[in-house]
């Protein structure tokens, strides 16, 4: 359910999305190009300068060619004209040092800059975005699509913008030599234009299923790298293995089907290109032969209409570079304007008094997608000590504690940190209160130290131990090679289940936070470490509140209160004693658990 403030932005967004997706998309460039303007003038200035020297060569043999003709050439002239062609060579190499330093540099610079904002933005986000785009989109569009942005707003401006200026440099200085020549070598330009705009246009759709497949592609390889464990207790390489390669062959097809537009486009343009040469060899000829261009006139054309070729080819290219562009563009743009469905409120407590628990009032919560309740009508009071919440596989504990903090929106007046409604409070105000373990722990692939300080610049080696210690870990640790310095891996992935649990859990410890959420977060430790763990917890979260859940009566029974779900009820909040005296559920749990530690030899 959202509340009235949140159905407004929701609104909002609406509106915005109504907004042609053209303007937004160029929207995400426009602060890059203004603040590197400089850049990209300087930049543009130096590839215009290379041009129109390139253009003068022609110019320079067509003097050289008239000259030799007249017999009118002494070998200083023609030295002189070859010293101006090799000075031109040099001042080219210098100024396509600059352009490609300024202009290829800036979109190194717009590629980081939407790389920031990308991240940015998914940091921000809630659950509800990370239900709709897998690990592996993200990363395709942060990664493959980005590179085809930086290479449309480098490589391909330069094309554009060259091609631009040799071609109407290039046809300027053939209408200055015989205008009718350059009319009837340019009639194959027309058809050139339309085979561009019909390629063009099944480029795009196809480079969106490329972008799309790519990130298929990379969802798959991920979860397979992280699931590899499973795979191999399975023995599921061999299928995992070929789905891979099904997908991959999926891929490739759907590059080829883009390679084949993209293959089209540059034969066209040659051969247009080609056809124009002819067109010069037989009419230009003819003018020759009458004298009415000379030999040098003729030599110069050439040499400007095969000039003419690369920005032909270029169409091909630029049009391949852009549509890849702008389909990326799409893509990010969709990504980085998505908009989370909870917010912070427009006008948040300043200073909130630090408060240490949650009161609930008749709280429901349903997920977006959902049409069915997973909470419904929860109230309860836990302002503090250590509170159990217990329930059947489903019964919302799970969801209880993402609301707890501030992983969705729920109503008004609904759940209360202290004595504050907390969509009164900014989503930080509440969060940096909260210390949270979930059911799957977080660990970097870094070492023990830094995943049990993470985020703490400022922490001792003293604390941190002390920390492990509190977790019952720290004796662990000690033995790894490496001790605290020990490399965990991806995910924990060098740790036992219940190391990993009990690193996670140090670090909450460490964060000393006022209210303490451990979803599920001991199921892997014995009851032995679990007594030392909360013995630890009674101790440095005195005063302040712990939400434990678990469905095993031996750490229930320790808590102050128990709150116990069913299917999004809470049909109880009461002690140990009292819940097995009321509740069926609670007291067959707690009688096959007895009869399982009598069995097993535990008093």
């Amino acid at each position: 359910m959202l509340n009235k403030q949140q159905l407004n932005r929701l609104e909002t967004t609406a509106e915005k999305d109504s907004v042609s997706l053209s303007k937004l998309v160029f929207l995400l460039l426009a602060d890059q190009f203004r603040k590197y303007r400089v850049r990209l003038i300087l930049g543009l200035l130096a590839l215009i300068g290379v041009d129109f020297l390139q253009l003068s060569i022609p110019l320079i043999l067509k003097h050289g060619i008239d000259s030799l003709t007249a017999q009118t050439a002494t070998t200083g002239y023609l030295f002189r004209l070859a010293g101006l062609i090799i000075l031109i060579a040099l001042v080219v190499v210098v100024l396509r040092f600059i352009w490609r330093m300024l202009i290829i540099g800036f979109s190194r610079y717009l590629e980081q800059a939407l790389r920031n904002r990308i991240f940015d933005h998914v940091l921000g986000m809630d659950q509800n975005f990370f239900s709709k785009h897998s690990t592996g989109d993200i990363m395709a569009r942060g990664s493959n699509d980005l590179a085809a942005v930086q290479m449309a707003c480098g490589m391909g401006m330069v094309a554009a913008v060259d091609a631009l200026v040799v071609s109407v440099a290039a046809i300027g200085f053939m209408f200055h030599i015989h205008p009718t020549l350059t009319l009837v070598s340019l009639l194959p330009l027309p058809v050139l234009a339309v085979v561009t705009r019909i390629l063009s246009a099944k480029l795009h759709h196809r480079f969106n299923q490329v972008q799309e497949q790519f990130s298929i592609l990379t969802e798959f390889a991920r979860s397979a790298v992280v699931s590899v464990r499973l795979i191999k207790a399975y023995t599921f390489e061999k299928k995992q293995g070929a789905e891979f390669d099904r997908i991959g062959k999926t891929y490739v097809k759907a590059n080829i089907r883009v390679a084949l537009i993209h293959g089209l486009l540059f034969p066209a343009a040659t051969l247009i290109g080609n056809i124009g040469l002819l067109i010069i060899l037989v009419f230009g000829g003819k003018l020759v032969i009458r004298e009415a261009i000379t030999m040098g006139d003729f030599a110069a054309f050439i040499t400007y209409l095969q000039m003419l070729i690369w920005p032909m080819m270029a169409v091909g290219w630029v049009a391949n570079l852009t549509q890849r562009g702008i389909t990326a563009l799409r893509r990010i743009h969709q990504l980085v304007t998505s908009e989370p469905i909870l917010f912070d409120p427009q006008v948040a407590i300043p200073s909130p008094k630090i408060t240490r628990g949650f009161i609930a009032k008749n709280l429901s919560f349903s997920y977006p997608d959902s049409s069915s309740y997973q909470i419904k009508d929860v109230s309860f009071n836990a302002t503090s000590g250590i509170i159990g919440i217990g329930g059947r596989t489903g019964s919302g504990k799970t969801t209880l504690c993402k609301l707890l903090v501030r992983l969705y929106p729920i109503e008004d007046s609904s759940l209360y940190f202290g004595d504050t409604d907390v969509n009164e409070l900014s989503l930080d105000q509440v969060r940096s209160q909260i210390g949270y373990v979930g059911q799957e722990p977080i660990l970097f692939s870094d070492t023990i130290k830094a995943n049990i300080g993470f985020g703490m610049e400022d922490v001792s080696m003293e604390e941190i131990e002390q920390a492990a210690k509190d977790a019952d870990i720290h004796d662990e640790i000690i033995t790894f090679t490496g001790g605290y310095e020990a490399i965990v891996g991806e995910r924990g992935v060098t740790l036992s289940g219940g190391q990993r649990q009990r690193v996670a859990m140090a670090r909450a410890i460490l964060y000393d936070r006022p209210v303490l959420v451990i979803d599920d977060g001991l199921s892997a430790v014995d009851t032995s470490t679990e007594n030392h763990i909360l013995s630890a917890l009674r101790r440095r979260f005195d005063g302040k509140t712990v939400f434990i859940v678990s469905n095993r009566i031996k750490l229930l029974s320790m808590t102050d209160k128990i709150l116990i779900l069913d299917e999004g009820l809470l049909v109880n909040d009461a002690t140990h004693e009292e819940l097995l005296e009321v509740n069926e559920f609670y007291r067959a749990m707690h009688r096959k658990q007895m009869k399982n530690r009598m069995e097993n030899g535990h008093a």
